[in-house]
């Protein structure tokens, strides 16, 4: 009974140690402390390397102290631990897409979309991919497949416009004054280029 008793004790008091690390890192994030976020969960890292929840957040902090390789690694992990797992390879699209590699954010995001075939963000993020890479073709009829769930989804609706601001001016247009300045009145995409 008193080995059942030492060993709760010290769950308890680790768990408490686990609870105090994941605050003081959210208390950082809020103050723009990414470095010193990251600092107080190495601790619980070293004792739970493998730790899915640890290093989803991880590969979230290092992304938003711009240590994009570090981020990637701990995704990586976190992917490995929980593989059918979309929130990973969300997370590596977003770097990928933030350094530019878009061909690595469309492998990741199609991969995401054999199984989740809506998933928004996988479909966002190939989107602005395929567009960076000027494949209209194919960033259209993401677009269109979202907007036939979401048909005013501002963020959508803007994607698709920059295309047929290169593909098709005229409907650019009228999709920035008919649909995007009716939902969203201050949008500054639909004014620059309707100031034009």
């Amino acid at each position: 009974m008193k080995k059942i008793i030492v060993l709760f004790l010290f769950i308890f008091s680790f768990a408490d140690e686990i609870t105090k690390a994941y605050l003081n890192s959210y208390n950082y994030e809020k103050i723009g402390d990414y470095k010193d976020a990251i600092k107080v969960l190495i601790p619980v890292y070293k004792k739970y390397p493998k730790g899915y929840t640890l290093n989803l957040r991880l590969g979230y902090l290092f992304f938003m102290n711009k240590k994009y390789q570090n981020s990637i690694n701990y995704y990586n992990k976190a992917s490995l631990s929980l593989p059918y797992s979309v929130e990973p390879k969300l997370g590596m699209m977003k770097v990928y897409l933030t350094i530019g590699q878009y061909e690595k954010v469309i492998e990741i995001g199609y991969s995401i979309l054999k199984t989740d075939f809506y998933n928004y963000y996988a479909n966002l993020y190939t989107l602005q991919s395929l567009k960076m890479l000027k494949r209209y073709d194919d960033a259209t009829i993401l677009a269109n497949k979202i907007l036939t769930l979401y048909p005013t989804d501002v963020t959508y609706l803007v994607n698709l416009a920059k295309i047929y601001e290169i593909t098709n001016p005229a409907y650019a247009k009228k999709l920035y004054k008919d649909s995007i300045l009716i939902l969203d009145p201050n949008n500054i995409a639909a004014k620059i280029y309707l100031g034009k």
